[in-house]
């Protein structure tokens, strides 16, 4: 695993994070290293995919970066078949992901698209799946991205989504931010990746708090809600239609 050294040398100029090449390349290290239980999280939401998966349905994983949900799923289907899209609008990431897939007997159940997740159109679903990635699109387009995997999911077909939260009160937020910072650097970042990522982050990066998430995902239709992880920012949401 190639370890993420993109904030580790001093820059003049901080530039908007971007999923280029360079963030491609280590971020595997970068997920586990900066995602609090990330492992666990993807663990859980592909099993809770693969009990809700209708057959001759389809998942759609928008913002599936280099596949980690992807290759779980197909280890967990094994000889079973089923469709997955996964949507992301960096090629170094799909690249990685159709690499991974050739390497890996996928038996065509997944499909990949380059392009902007609010483009895809979403149909015949019984899984969508968007982690922290939601944070990363316009503000006033994602309540159309919600109401569009509401639309486009079947009857008892769910959204899983995980998300870097705020909390509304300030002392609370600062409290969490304190312990996310700790947790970072217990993983060997030092306080100059911490800062200059975090600029780098500043207007790229927007999150929410957890009430606007919940009040988006029933005001687009869902019947149920339900926080099912939470590391302090960090939370994991599963909604049914």
């Amino acid at each position: 695993m190639n370890k993420d050294r993109v904030f580790a040398e001093k820059l003049n100029t901080i530039t908007p994070f971007r999923f280029n090449e360079n963030v491609a390349r280590v971020f595997d290290d970068m997920l586990v290293r900066s995602v609090p239980l990330y492992g666990e999280v993807l663990k859980q939401q592909a099993r809770i995919a693969r009990k809700f998966y209708q057959k001759d349905t389809r998942i759609f994983d928008l913002g599936c970066s280099h596949g980690n949900l992807g290759v779980l799923l197909l280890d967990l289907f094994g000889a079973t078949a089923f469709k997955m899209t996964g949507v992301d609008s960096s090629w170094p990431m799909i690249q990685r992901f159709k690499n991974r897939l050739c390497a890996h007997d996928s038996k065509g159940c997944i499909d990949l698209a380059c392009t902007c997740i609010e483009d895809i159109i979403i149909s015949n679903a019984s899984v969508v799946v968007i982690n922290l990635t939601l944070q990363f699109l316009d503000p006033v387009k994602r309540d159309h991205l919600i109401e569009s995997a509401f639309n486009g999911l079947c009857k008892g077909g769910i959204l899983l989504l995980t998300e870097k939260t705020v909390h509304p009160a300030p002392q609370m937020n600062a409290l969490e931010q304190e312990y996310y910072y700790q947790f970072k650097k217990e993983n060997g970042y030092t306080d100059l990746e911490i800062s200059q990522k975090r600029d780098a982050l500043e207007q790229v990066l927007i999150p929410e708090t957890l009430a606007e998430h919940e009040a988006r995902i029933h005001n687009a239709g869902f019947s149920s809600f339900n926080v099912w992880l939470k590391w302090f920012n960090f939370t994991s949401m599963i909604a049914v239609k």
